[in-house]
């Protein structure tokens, strides 16, 4: 396993007219992000929403798959879901991460716009190469992490970028991209 890890934040984030919400879990959140945090090696996913009926259905869908029936139809699935946690808000993530490596875990905000003082993908991807501190790269549902989030963290990752003007990815692909950047094996090169 390696020192990063991920909790994609339902609460608090924005919707389209920029309220604070809550937003509700998809199926995909649980079981795509699962997979890609465990397919690049990460210690822990965190799910995150204050809501206690949607903590409920997190943690009955997970045990399904981790020690329920899903378990023996499908090991794969379980490996995946192993490394996931529910947790009410992300301080109770932080705290959770803390105590299985006895230091504070370094966050990290992530959002499609351009901030000031972002770092850039190489720059974390040496940071986390060069530190045995856990980090917790911090995503968010709806309409992205709320600004008090961004002024919260440890740092901001840069955006990712397209060649053209339209930003908006889906977390999941989004996730998928940060990692390969940040935690890939180096690419071969087959000539």
């Amino acid at each position: 396993m390696c020192n990063l890890s991920v909790a994609l934040l339902h609460h608090p984030v924005y919707n389209k007219h920029r309220q604070v919400v809550t937003t509700a879990f998809t199926n995909l959140d649980i079981h795509d992000i699962a997979r890609t945090a465990r397919t690049f090696g990460l210690s822990r996913y965190y799910l995150v929403t204050p809501s206690l009926e949607q903590q409920q259905l997190l943690q009955r869908v997970v045990n399904h798959w981790d020690n329920g029936w899903g378990a023996t139809y499908n090991p794969d699935r379980r490996e995946a879901l192993s490394i996931v946690k529910v947790a009410a808000n992300l301080a109770a993530a932080v705290a959770d991460l803390q105590q299985e490596s006895d230091r504070k875990p370094v966050t990290i905000a992530t959002g499609a716009a351009e901030r000031p003082g972002s770092l850039s993908f190489q720059t974390l991807r040496e940071r986390l190469q060069q530190s045995d501190q856990q980090h917790l790269l911090l995503l968010g549902t709806g309409w992205g992490l709320t600004g008090e989030l961004f002024e919260q963290a440890d740092c901001i990752l840069e955006p990712i970028r397209g060649p053209g003007e339209y930003n908006h990815l889906p977390v999941r692909s989004a996730l998928a991209i940060m990692l390969d950047r940040l935690v890939s094996a180096p690419h071969i090169n087959a000539t």
